[in-house]
């Protein structure tokens, strides 16, 4: 198996989870705390906490997972009525230290701290525009361009500081931006990444990338902050406002639903757990296939395989044990075990396989890293036909709104026909659901962003753009 990556890791990837706070006479760092912790999937590169006190920002920050970040001592000098956080994994920008958010600075109007989920696509000319103004720029990150910008913005306050940047900044962005006295919550008319606001039962309100997490607060009246809004949690209640108006029609983020959120979030009037069943019912309705039991890649195909099994009466059950920490370790294997590549991090029930014909369910082939190392494990466990169904159609084009899918060279579809991936991943049928079949299984017709999918893009993109082109820039 030489021709696969040791741990390879095949998914899609979000870069970030951002949550803002106001909650008075309480906790905040600690709520910020637990409210990264159930965003800790959507990036775990390193995490940030930053909170207000009505005069200052105290911040602390650091590479990590989130329970790896903080500990009672860094979270008791953390202060105020007002914190917001962020979890990243780094699309724009290597993860180096220098690109950890929140982004906190001085302005002359007091300080100012930004997290940021998503990618901006003009951020090279927006950086350019800052550099040849003299301003200095510390990171490789699209998210310092954003604060530095606001910094600088035309207003006499900061909601109209927002107002004055949003229509220069072109991509996505849900933004928790943080005064000495306020939470703002900023998302771009696109409504790309997700951003939901909620009441909290003790008082103040909260926002996070998603419902999930609002939940775990006890956050009650929870809803969308729309495209284009400006939400601001402040003494003064809850102030909303539509800075800009949505775009028609929207470019939510498809991967949400398949991959990135949590099963439990709701978003866009739906369920993200339900949405993948459906994604399961179609591929059985789509290709019926005679099987003896239907299996997922744990975790986010499961509830697709539920799905896929109760449409087309193959029975359901798990065949796939994934050790979910074996990509957290920071202990090198040894040559011995490295060889064993991903049966360190799945184990298969072989009685559940063996002699069987096998339906797999995974939410998406990427880089085409994982799947063939997949199939031989279920082959070596004695499974008698694999067949690979994937939730959602051939990735064929990068993301630039702040998903990290890799470069057209390295996506696998891109470079091979259906015919081609099946023949390198060894299994005995490989298929793709429908761009229809999946956008009926969302129970949209539009409004959400297929661009991976078919290269149309809902806004004009830069093919060449990198996560880490600054930093080349810069070499340069």
């Amino acid at each position: 198996m030489s021709d696969f990556l040791p741990f390879p890791d095949d998914s899609p990837h979000e870069e970030c989870g951002v949550i803002g706070v106001y909650a008075p006479h309480e906790d905040v760092a600690r709520m910020t705390f637990f409210g990264l912790f159930a965003l800790q999937h959507r990036g775990q590169e390193a995490a940030g906490i930053a909170v207000a006190d009505g005069e200052s920002i105290h911040l602390h920050k650091g590479s990590g997972l989130v329970a790896q970040v903080f500990n009672p001592a860094n979270l008791e000098p953390l202060k105020g009525h007002y914190a917001i956080g962020h979890t990243r994994y780094s699309t724009t920008g290597s993860p180096a230290a220098r690109n950890i958010q929140p982004f906190l600075i001085e302005t002359m109007y007091g300080p100012l701290a930004v997290a940021h989920n998503g990618n901006l696509v003009n951020a090279g000319e927006l950086r350019q525009s800052l550099l040849r103004r003299g301003i200095g720029l510390s990171s490789s990150s699209d998210t310092e361009v954003l604060t530095m910008m606001l910094a600088g913005a035309h207003g006499s306050t900061w909601d109209e500081r927002l107002r004055w940047a949003m229509p220069q900044w072109q991509g996505a962005y849900s933004l928790v931006v943080m005064t000495r006295d306020c939470v703002y919550a900023v998302r771009d008319p696109w409504g790309f990444r997700p951003l939901s606001v909620g009441m909290l039962p003790s008082g103040g309100h909260a926002i996070a990338s998603e419902s999930g997490a609002l939940v775990t607060l006890g956050c009650q009246a929870i809803r969308e902050v729309m495209p284009g809004e400006i939400i601001a949690l402040s003494n003064k209640a809850l102030t909303v406002s539509q800075a800009l108006p949505p775009m028609a029609p929207l470019a939510r983020c498809v991967f949400e639903h398949i991959y990135f959120s949590r099963p439990d979030s709701y978003w866009d009037d739906r369920w993200v757990h339900h949405v993948r069943q459906h994604l399961g019912e179609e591929l059985a309705r789509e290709l019926p296939t005679p099987a003896d039991v239907v299996i997922p890649v744990p975790d986010s195909s499961t509830p697709a395989s539920i799905g896929y099994a109760f449409a087309s009466g193959v029975p359901f059950n798990d065949g796939f044990i994934k050790n979910r920490y074996i990509g957290r370790t920071f202990i090198e294997p040894t040559d011995s075990l490295r060889k064993q590549g991903i049966a360190m991090k799945f184990n298969v029930i072989s009685d559940n396989v063996r002699d069987k014909r096998v339906i797999v369910i995974d939410d998406s082939i990427v880089r085409g890293n994982t799947s063939g190392p997949l199939v031989h494990l279920l082959r070596q466990a004695g499974a008698k036909e694999i067949h690979l169904r994937i939730t959602c159609p051939p990735i064929k084009h990068p993301c630039f709104m702040g998903v990290d899918m890799g470069t057209y060279n390295e996506l696998i579809a891109h470079r091979l026909s259906v015919a081609e991936i099946q023949k390198h991943i060894a299994c005995d049928s490989l298929y793709f659901l429908s761009l229809e079949g999946m956008m009926r299984a969302v129970g949209r017709t539009d409004g959400y962003c297929q661009a991976c999918f078919t290269g149309q893009y809902p806004l004009a993109i830069d093919p060449n753009q990198t996560k880490t082109g600054f930093e080349k820039a810069a070499a340069s």
